[in-house]
């Protein structure tokens, strides 16, 4: 077997066993297997960039290279469908249908999943285009992230039209939107309100291989083109199936009134226990000659309606407000209730965000108020019964002033909502939340730490800061209750091995105002050390890329505090990456300096991610689209005839793949 053949077969095979475990739930080999066959596909790969396949497996894992989105015209149009909340509106919409065709028609219903709306393009088998709803007449082209979907075919199988498309939706499961947001909470960064929200913000991510992390899931409800295999949609989405497209089980054909309310009111119960959000049903004429017939008006087809779901709400009392204090000091009300259930689980504590919307619902100790899930998932007080309110109400909530740890006055920085503790030095649970999120897993990857061990070596004055991690000794550690000397060896070893952890992941374990690991890794190439980080001005730190006003003041602010000077230089005494290595700055110039370049096509020297890799070691910006602002196209085989065109009309030069190696020599 040739190596062209192998590449070959890994590739059937994977994409083979991929729709076996993620669409039909029926995997044949153990995930080692998989991981091995990948693995063996990958390293082909980087040896032979001769034989790349855009849609190829490997294609599953994303890459960190940051992309622009370009915007792409709908062939059809991505209209909205009208809402309904009542069953009487339903009769509505039925009755009108029922006049209009004079004649019998089919309902297909259908789950109205609560994602982000995307379409596909699929020519000869293969996934040429995805792109997202937009404003319904165009989108953005959000190919290489949806390639890392994995219950999204990239090659199918069967007896498929040459050229379709098919819309669904992006979904993030139950399951990683919570494990998303524990992560996003310990981190203090903003909670996703709900899946919805959270499976949005992934799609448009920057970054490819954060999409791949999220395990995104997707359903595919709508098939479009010229040759389509049947006249009826659930047939079509039948046919689709049989593709590799993963397709609701849950679709029912129907043929009257009443067997459309008792699939209503079937999923008003049943939609709680699927692994992923859904809001409504969707009804749909199933023949496409009268969805023709039927037509549209100016916003949304005549043929199909939404039902919404009535969001669930509780009645309960609010029996006090307590305060958290996260690591940033920022300060969180939490309204602590009667325990009532909802949405399947029984809620006793709900967020009340901040001060402001503790105003808004002048709430009193004692009220009886109206709890929702947002996105079914992260309970919020909407309301207060007022009229439940009786003369043993008590005193009005009223924001704290104080920090409730420390006793600091707090204080409110300009445009935020949130109150903070100033006293970043003592207050405890910014010390410990600061120390835990040195050690966490993107930052320091000190693991053998956990925030219980953080909290027995903090109450025993074994540490107060990250830096006297450094001091601990086996002894010191061993003498505290429950830690073995195999225990106490695994913590400084792990200890130890951070000492390795590049600056970018050094900086970013500081835990500085707004700086997460994307931040990070921008200053840390544009300043190669913090010395040079610590005495950069606010211009300089702006002209950063993507870094705003807001996250320049926060550095700014942060080495403006002696206490953290002081803990850096500690940090430097006892060996930690301050600066980029001499491995890691090789090979950076500025031949490319102030440029802006789109890569396209494919090339036979280098994969399109090391010519990326090399436009930024030679200072230049990579772009996905053209503009005005690009100054060359690097151009391989096959370059999209769409952007030739655009270049050709905008001036701009092209250079060819030996060229571009000749411009960097």
């Amino acid at each position: 077997m040739t190596t062209k053949e192998r590449i070959d077969w890994l590739r059937a095979e994977l994409h083979r066993h991929n729709y076996n475990y993620y669409v039909l739930s029926a995997p044949e080999i153990s995930d080692k297997e998989f991981d091995d066959l990948m693995r063996e596909l990958q390293d082909l790969e980087k040896e032979h960039p001769e034989y790349y396949d855009e849609n190829s497996p490997t294609m599953r894992v994303g890459s960190d290279i940051s992309k622009d989105f370009t915007q792409v015209a709908h062939k059809y149009p991505m209209l909205s469908l009208g809402n309904t909340y009542s069953e009487s509106e339903v009769t509505d919409f039925y009755e009108r249908v029922k006049k209009s065709l004079n004649e019998d028609f089919e309902i297909c219903c259908e789950l109205k999943y609560d994602g982000t709306s995307i379409s596909l393009t699929y020519e000869n088998g293969k996934l040429v285009r995805a792109v997202t709803r937009g404003d319904g007449e165009k989108g953005d082209d959000v190919t290489d992230n949806v390639k890392t979907i994995r219950t999204i075919p990239l090659v199918l199988h069967g007896d498929y039209p040459r050229v379709f498309e098919i819309r669904g939706e992006i979904l993030m499961p139950w399951e990683s939107f919570e494990a998303l947001n524990r992560e996003r909470e310990a981190r203090e960064e903003p909670l996703f309100a709900n899946p919805r929200n959270a499976a949005s913000g992934t799609l448009k991510s920057q970054s490819s291989s954060v999409v791949a992390a999220r395990k995104l899931d997707a359903y595919l409800y709508y098939l479009l083109g010229e040759e389509l295999p049947c006249d009826g949609h659930y047939e079509n989405l039948q046919k689709a199936a049989s593709w590799g497209f993963k397709i609701s089980e849950h679709m029912r054909k129907v043929h009257t009134l009443q067997e459309v309310f008792d699939y209503i009111n079937y999923w008003d119960t049943e939609r709680k226990n699927l692994p992923v959000a859904t809001d409504g049903i969707v009804l749909k004429v199933n023949s496409q000659r009268q969805q023709r017939n039927l037509g549209y008006t100016a916003k949304s087809p005549r043929w199909a309606i939404a039902y919404k779901f009535q969001a669930e709400r509780a009645l309960t009392r609010l029996n006090k407000v307590t305060y958290q204090v996260g690591r940033t000091g920022a300060i969180t009300p939490v309204a602590n209730l009667e325990p009532v259930q909802l949405s399947g689980t029984i809620v006793k504590r709900a967020s009340l965000h901040n001060a402001d919307i503790i105003e808004g619902l002048d709430l009193h100790i004692g009220d009886m108020v109206y709890v929702e899930k947002g996105g079914e998932i992260i309970p919020k007080i909407t309301g207060v019964d007022t009229d439940a309110r009786g003369m043993l109400l008590g005193e009005k909530v009223k924001f704290i002033t104080r920090c409730p740890e420390c006793g600091t006055p707090l204080v409110r920085f300009e445009g935020e909502a949130a109150h903070y503790c100033p006293n970043e030095s003592t207050c405890p649970p910014q010390i410990k939340g600061r120390i835990e999120h040195f050690i966490s897993r993107r930052a320091m990857n000190i693991d053998s730490l956990g925030p219980e061990t953080v909290d027995t070596l903090y109450r025993l004055d074994l540490i107060k800061d990250v830096a006297d991690l450094y001091q601990l000794q086996e002894k010191d550690i061993i003498s505290v209750d429950r830690f073995g000397k195999k225990s106490a060896e695994n913590i400084i070893k792990g200890i130890k091995s951070s000492l390795t952890v590049p600056y970018e992941r050094v900086l970013f374990a500081l835990g500085i105002r707004f700086v997460g690991e994307t931040v990070a890794k921008k200053l840390a190439k544009a300043f190669d050390s913090i010395d040079k980080l610590q005495h950069a001005s606010l211009e300089d730190l702006m002209e950063v890329d993507e870094i705003g006003e807001k996250i320049a003041q926060s550095v700014i602010r942060y080495f403006a505090n002696p206490s953290n000077v002081e803990l850096v230089e500690r940090l430097k005494q006892v060996g930690l990456q301050f600066s980029r290595s001499e491995e890691e700055q090789s090979g950076y110039t500025d031949k490319l300096a102030g440029q802006t370049i789109v890569i396209s096509g494919v090339f036979a020297h280098h994969s399109r991610d090391e010519y990326k890799e090399m436009i930024e070691k030679n200072g230049g910006k990579n772009s996905g689209s053209i503009s005005a602002k690009t100054s060359f196209i690097l151009a391989g085989e096959n370059m999209g005839p769409a952007k030739l065109e655009k270049a050709r009309k905008l001036g701009i030069q092209i250079l060819t793949e030996n060229e571009f190696l000749e411009l960097l020599s």
